[in-house]
């Protein structure tokens, strides 16, 4: 699965099967979203932990049904039986090698569920807990919805902050203040 080349097309079909599974998984109400979100990560990571379980996956000679039995003998009984169906209709559809693409997707579409946003938040210095939850507050209250954020630190900066969501980026950092202004400067 390392060796996947991530293409429009491959990330298209992910996020179709992606969002299959979430309507799959969204008429069983005895299932949690992050129950099936557990136990895809679980599937990834075993898979990415072997290299002779990715060569047998990625072999063309080994016929499906071969490939059957091997998903059966390592997830049967260890994962939810919605993942387990859907990772044999995966192998029926040659698509297994899509998986961590489909992880990645699926988790896109349980934060959009859950009306999460990640920010990326670059300060010129390391703030405080208290100041780092009032920017979270602030965050979750402007753009009304629950914020997961990354913080990063640039000296660069000088002072602000930057704020990268969804590729928006908002600069309120000095050093953008001073760029702007030694433009308007040089204009006359």
């Amino acid at each position: 699965m390392s060796e996947i080349i991530k293409d429009n097309n491959s990330e298209l079909v992910a996020k179709r099967w992606a969002k299959a599974l979430i309507d799959l998984a969204r008429e069983d109400e005895s299932l949690s979203l992050d129950a099936v979100s557990d136990d895809l990560d679980k599937v990834v990571s075993t898979m990415q932990s072997s290299s002779e379980l990715m060569e047998a996956f990625n072999n063309p000679s080994v016929s499906k049904i071969e490939k059957q039995i091997i998903l059966s003998k390592i997830f049967q009984d260890k994962i939810n039986s919605l993942v387990y169906n859907y990772l044999f209709t995966l192998n029926l559809r040659q698509r297994v090698n899509l998986l961590p693409q489909i992880k990645d997707e699926f988790l896109k579409e349980l934060e959009i569920l859950k009306n999460v946003v990640r920010v990326d938040v670059i300060s010129a210095f390391e703030l405080s807990d208290d100041k780092k939850n009032y920017v979270n507050e602030r965050l979750a209250e402007k753009l009304d919805k629950n914020i997961i954020t990354n913080w990063q630190i640039d000296e660069n900066i000088i002072a602000g902050l930057v704020f990268n969501i969804n590729d928006l980026v908002i600069d309120n950092s000095v050093r953008h203040k001073l760029e702007k202004l030694s433009k308007e400067i040089i204009k006359g």
